[in-house]
């Protein structure tokens, strides 16, 4: 955790102001993961960070999700030797692209950038599932759950835990008459 926030700080990661997140919550907290993902020797320090909280778990395949699932299902695979793929959306749906596959009872590591509400993770657990294949665990860059999310049926490994609030846009006090707070990065969600 201490090096994850580390490279947070040394790379202005963490972002104060008035945003609406991927989840549709809103925040006065935004963490910016391309400040980390866009630089190659950072990148592969997270891989690096990855694997170490991690080498017990010998995935066949990592998944993400795009955007920045992309880069990380890439690099922890190259530290674990094995595959990274990624799902993206398609018309709101996360589904498997590009040929990608996931054989029946593939040992399937789950890799998430930011987390706030665990929506992503849930389409990504229902896409191993629907392949047969074994969901050994989950893992994030930061979970910036208010209280932690334990509410994933498998083992969740997040690298950092930010706590954030957050709040339902018609009730965030942040979001001021014909000015609501401003998306940032939104996936298609």
């Amino acid at each position: 955790m201490n090096e994850m926030m580390s490279l947070m700080r040394e790379t202005n990661t963490i972002l104060n102001g008035r945003f609406k997140l991927t989840s549709g919550k809103c925040s006065e907290v935004y963490i910016e993961k391309f400040r980390l993902l866009e630089n190659p020797k950072i990148l592969n320090q997270i891989g690096k960070l990855f694997y170490k909280e991690l080498n017990t778990l010998s995935p066949d395949i990592v998944l993400g999700a795009a955007v920045g699932g992309i880069l990380l299902s890439s690099v922890v695979a190259k530290q674990f030797g094995t595959i990274g793929i990624f799902a993206e959306r398609v018309k709101g749906d996360m589904i498997l692209k590009r040929d990608f596959n996931i054989k029946k009872n593939s040992r399937v590591l789950i890799v998430e950038d930011i987390v706030t509400t665990g929506g992503s993770i849930d389409e990504l657990i229902k896409i191993v599932e629907e392949k047969n294949a074994i969901c050994i665990g989950i893992t994030c860059l930061v979970d910036r759950s208010k209280n932690g999310l334990e509410n994933f049926k498998y083992p969740f490994f997040p690298l950092m835990k930010y706590p954030s609030k957050t709040w339902e846009q018609k009730d965030c006090p942040l979001c001021e008459q014909d000015n609501p707070c401003s998306p940032r990065g939104r996936t298609g969600k």
